[in-house]
């Protein structure tokens, strides 16, 4: 797999990881009644994008250390 290769997968993958952590452990305001006036109830109290990013790259280094390893064996078939 070429550099370039290597870098679209780990975006892709970091994309596809964010938003399957980006839901974990979120509360919404209305659950604590601390609803800021002139915001959405709904929204997230402390989002945490910071370490869901560093989740994300994680797995995405999983992911495409997996492919690395994957597609040159599927290639050389």
């Amino acid at each position: 797999m070429s550099i370039a290769g290597g870098i679209i997968i780990f975006v892709i993958a970091w994309w596809l990881c964010f938003f399957m952590v980006l839901p974990i452990g979120v509360r919404g305001q209305w659950e604590d009644d601390s609803t800021v006036p002139g915001t959405e109830e709904a929204a997230p109290k402390n989002p945490m994008l910071a370490k869901k990013a560093l989740w994300a790259a994680a797995g995405a280094a999983v992911i495409t250390a997996i492919a690395a390893l994957v597609i040159p064996r599927l290639l050389a078939q």
